[in-house]
């Protein structure tokens, strides 16, 4: 980052030194750096992703519990071979508002999984099985052996994901967003991203190891090849095995990860309004009946 800042520094007062000497700077050159310049001008995302309809939307919304078991299946089969869910315990599987599955079915899951425990009484680190008070391991031993794996590109962690990434509304979208507690635009997002796959347009060939995503937040290229295709993951539930359906899940799923205890949060929410009504409704009563032989 520093060499490519001090590279266009470089051809910028190249430019503007010519200039003032009352030299004119090549052709090559001036096109290279207003190139630079209109890039640079460009608003990330191209295109903001669409706002799709959540069943978490919403004071009363809450997850979809068959939506957040395909999710987990999508990640499973598609996200874990780069990305990590290292603050997610598997036994969360089985809490209510989440996915749902039983305390079996979480073992089950997390056993699949091998993780690094130690040390032994020899002072040594051993693999086992995981247990349901472990976390999601990732595939890599550490963030350096990930980012070689991806060709010098670390692929986050994906347990805050839906909490980190969203679109800005803008003034004043985000006053009527406060107002009807829109807070799913990392979900709209991350879906939008997966879907965001396109052609580069004519004479904009994205470089060597990056991809065109209209989608994406910080470029017009993502270093993150397409990973959904139609069929790619097997559902048992009926539902569309679409690329559509396919980001939608696991970005539901990544909005569990990110806030477990939503439906929980909106429950309590709702039982404090109550409470405030309540309190508001005795208060004013005290008030009459207190300055009532004032009056």
């Amino acid at each position: 980052m520093a060499t490519h800042i001090l590279t266009r520094a470089a051809r910028f007062g190249a430019v503007i030194a010519l200039a003032l000497f009352g030299l004119s700077a090549s052709a090559p050159a001036q096109e290279e750096l207003q190139e630079e310049q209109a890039h640079e001008a460009l608003h990330f995302p191209i295109e903001a992703p669409e706002r799709r309809s959540w069943s978490f939307d919403g004071f009363f919304g809450k997850f979809d519990p068959a939506q957040l078991r395909r999710g987990l299946q999508v990640y499973r089969d598609v996200c874990q071979n780069c990305h990590a869910l290292s603050m997610v315990p598997f036994r969360t599987l089985a809490d209510e508002g989440g996915p749902q599955f039983t305390p079996e079915q979480a073992a089950e899951i997390a056993g699949a999984y091998t993780v690094t425990d130690g040390p032994d009484d020899q002072g040594l680190m051993f693999t086992r099985q995981a247990r349901l008070s472990d976390h999601f391991p990732s595939i890599f031993a550490n963030p350096q052996a990930a980012a070689f794996a991806n060709n010098g590109a670390y692929p986050p962690d994906l347990s805050l994901m839906a909490k980190a990434r969203s679109v800005p509304s803008g003034f004043p979208w985000f006053i009527f967003d406060a107002l009807r507690f829109y807070q799913e635009g990392g979900p709209d997002y991350i879906a939008g991203f997966l879907t965001g796959y396109r052609d580069p347009p004519p004479g904009e060939e994205p470089p060597p190891g990056t991809y065109y995503n209209v989608h994406f937040g910080a470029d017009d290229e993502t270093a993150m090849p397409p990973q959904l295709f139609d069929g790619i993951v097997r559902y048992t539930d009926g539902a569309p095995q679409t690329v559509e359906q396919y980001a939608e899940d696991v970005a539901a799923f990544l909005m569990w990860t990110a806030e477990p205890h939503l439906v929980a949060r909106k429950r309590l929410g709702f039982q404090v309004l109550i409470f405030l009504a309540a309190f508001i409704g005795l208060m004013y009563a005290t008030k009459r009946r207190v300055w009532a032989p004032v009056h």
